[in-house]
């Protein structure tokens, strides 16, 4: 087993070969360990070169009500009237607590996707 870091895209590209070519290790075997470790390299380089960062709020609900098929009007009871709607999805109105809130618990979008915009009044 030769294992060393992942520095370069050729590197990442390699190890993504080997984890291939080891995936039907068997547990307890020196491939195996050697895939576990080789996985754990490349989600640190990934984590460092891929990273995804989370959705800002409006991203988040605007993804949710198309996955739902809904409507702005679908959003009233969740934020509030329809000018508050409109406001919140034009970005002119930063999310409340309570609206997080209610986004969170009635379209179960994550918390982390809604605390970008948040209003304490």
């Amino acid at each position: 087993m030769s294992i060393k870091p992942i520095r370069t895209q050729q590197d990442y590209e390699n190890t993504l070969l080997r984890i291939d070519e080891l995936m039907d290790s068997l547990p307890n075997t020196q491939e195996f360990d050697e895939l576990d470790i080789l996985v754990t390299l490349v989600e640190a380089y990934e984590e460092k070169h891929y990273k995804i960062d989370t959705p800002d709020a409006i991203s988040a609900i605007l993804f949710r009500m198309e996955q739902e098929n809904l409507k702005q009007k679908d959003l009233i009871p969740v934020l509030g009237d329809k000018s508050l709607v409109s406001k919140v999805l034009s970005g002119q109105r930063k999310l409340t607590v309570e609206m997080i809130k209610n986004l969170h618990e009635q379209l179960k979008i994550p918390f982390e996707s809604l605390f970008g915009k948040v209003s304490y009044t």
